[in-house]
């Protein structure tokens, strides 16, 4: 291990939710384990999980804590909001772009008592610009989605554009990120320059996930290479460190088996998150599909609904339970069928599974566009697909090798990359460069 980390400060700080949180939790616990002092700042709901892993915590006091739980409760005219880039506009000024000042506060305070020397954060965690500017503390940041900093080969992230391939892409593309600039989301981006100007920040405008992206003095980017689009203009702070899992100690975590997956030939394995609720997004549809076939289907409900769907579908073919750790159940798998969950997408990858992807909400778009355009599966490209569209590329995928062929390609390349040693070698490097010399 790296013995410019020993004894350093490290501040994690990060959005409440599963999704911003949970593939941090790694590495906080590689770091606090090489002899780093870690601490976490964010919501109170998550103090039995930072308990869990001997990790402190500072929870919100003069940031409004908006959280899964509280959400529509804090905000229900979100609710009513039924057009996405309407909704995406709402949730980057009130859930992000407005806490940036209140998160400051308290971090403010926090440093004095805790004089970190790095905070590292989740990707949208709308501090940054503040801790690296007013603060003079260098910012890592994590990227947990597809790779959202703009680029003039892309069309904004959102779109789920592939590449452009000629100049008159490029142009095209040029034009639709001018307009999600100054028209879609001019307003969100007007906020939070606003906010930024009224603390003395002055920074190119941007919309927020891009400019905290670029803001980061360095940015460890989830995936690799492979499986993110190529661009010319990419940011000299980036880097890639592969796939970033939850911490699991396997010492006190629960094995999972059913005997049935030693019977079958072919095994899919379904899942969408924890975060979706609406079981009718893609685990009855999938359910609906392939009920009393030759293929076993496993779904996996986040905690959302199991009972109900036992009760529905009692085909032997069937097996549906609240969570089954991934890496149990992966090796009897053939297949992989998500909503678009990037940290699923890349676990599949690693476990060589061709990969069925339907969400378009939310970022997953983005997800499905990446499965389709690297042939690692087919993208379905609807919220809720149809039972035989999913049967459909099942059959596809099963038939057809090339979907294998590309994955596990991808999945030696994933295999190269040791994510902790990495990112903690990158934060290293970045302290070693920030250290003032005496008389200097």
């Amino acid at each position: 291990m790296n013995e410019a980390l020993y004894g350093k400060k490290i501040l994690f700080a990060t959005v409440p939710s599963d999704g911003h949180i949970n593939p941090l939790t790694g590495l906080a616990k590689y770091l606090k384990e090489a002899g780093c002092d870690v601490r976490w700042y964010t919501s109170r709901i998550f103090e039995e999980k930072l308990k869990r892993l001997s990790i402190p915590l500072y929870i919100f006091t003069k940031a409004l804590d908006i959280n899964p739980i509280n959400l529509e409760y804090i905000f229900p005219e979100r609710e009513y909001i039924t057009d996405q880039p309407e909704k995406l506009n709402f949730d980057l000024i009130n859930i992000f772009a407005k806490r940036s000042s209140e998160y400051y506060a308290d971090i403010k305070t926090i440093y004095g008592t805790f004089p970190f020397d790095l905070m590292i954060c989740d990707s949208m965690f709308s501090a940054i610009p503040f801790v690296k500017a007013k603060m003079n503390i260098p910012v890592v940041s994590v990227g947990m989605v597809p790779l959202a900093t703009d680029s003039v080969d892309l069309a904004s992230y959102g779109m789920a554009l592939t590449p452009a391939a000629t100049a008159s892409q490029h142009a095209e593309y040029a034009r639709l990120r001018d307009f999600v600039s100054t028209v879609l989301f001019k307003r969100s981006i007007d906020v939070y320059e606003a906010i930024l100007r009224e603390n003395d920040i002055e920074i190119e405008r941007a919309i927020l996930f891009d400019l905290l992206i670029r803001q980061s003095d360095l940015y460890l980017q989830i995936g690799v290479p492979g499986f993110e689009y190529k661009r010319s203009d990419l940011g000299d702070n980036i880097r890639f460190v592969g796939t970033m899992m939850p911490y699991s100690n396997k010492k006190e975590n629960r094995t999972w088996f059913d005997e049935r997956v030693l019977k079958y030939d072919k095994t899919v394995l379904v899942t969408q998150g924890t975060a979706e609720s609406d079981l009718k997004n893609i685990l009855e549809p999938t359910l609906e599909a392939l009920k009393d076939t030759d293929t076993l289907v496993i779904v996996t409900t986040g905690g959302n609904g199991t009972l109900a769907l036992r009760e529905k579908y009692k085909s032997s073919n069937l097996i549906i339970e609240s969570y089954i750790p991934f890496d149990e159940v992966m090796p009897y798998a053939s297949l992989c069928i998500t909503n678009g969950g990037y940290m699923t997408t890349l676990l599949s990858i690693t476990h060589k599974l061709p990969i069925i992807t339907s969400g378009i909400h939310g970022g997953k778009n983005e997800v499905g566009t990446r499965v389709a355009y690297f042939n690692c599966g087919i993208n379905l490209n609807v919220e809720i697909p149809a039972s035989e569209a999913i049967r459909d590329a099942v059959q596809e995928i099963l038939s057809n090798y090339t979907y294998k062929s590309h994955v596990s390609q991808l999945s030696d390349e994933l295999k190269k990359y040791d994510a902790y040693q990495l990112s903690a070698s990158y934060i290293a490097e970045l302290l070693n460069e920030n250290v003032v010399l005496p008389g200097k």
